[in-house]
């Protein structure tokens, strides 16, 4: 019963620490990846879904929410003006439904 609890409360936490929150810094120095809005779906490696509660929250299934504080967030991300800058290029989708990856090499910047 013990290693069941166990089990269970590392599976939880994994889960949690997959949670795609995300904070946007306004220094690059400060970010784990630089990232770029492309205007085409096609050009993306990442579609995102911008959700309104954390509890929605993906797991590295292009599915962020966006927090206010810094110490809140898995992954701090800076946005750049130029897309050979980037690290990931996403682009914003207006449904649930079509977030995801485009370009599975890239998903370890999100882990």
């Amino acid at each position: 019963m013990k290693n069941l609890l166990i089990l269970a409360a590392l599976m939880l936490i994994s889960g949690a620490l997959k949670a795609q929150k995300i904070f946007a810094v306004d220094r690059e120095s400060y970010a784990d990846f630089n990232v770029y809005v492309v205007d085409r779906e096609s050009y993306a490696d990442l579609l995102v879904y911008k959700v309104d509660r954390e509890s929605y929250a993906g797991k590295n299934d292009g599915k962020w929410f966006f927090v206010d504080r810094e110490s809140y967030a898995q992954k701090k991300i800076y946005f750049v003006d130029r897309e050979s800058y980037a690290d990931l290029k996403i682009y914003f989708v207006d449904r649930e439904s079509y977030a995801g990856w485009r370009n599975p090499a890239k998903k370890s910047l999100l882990y």
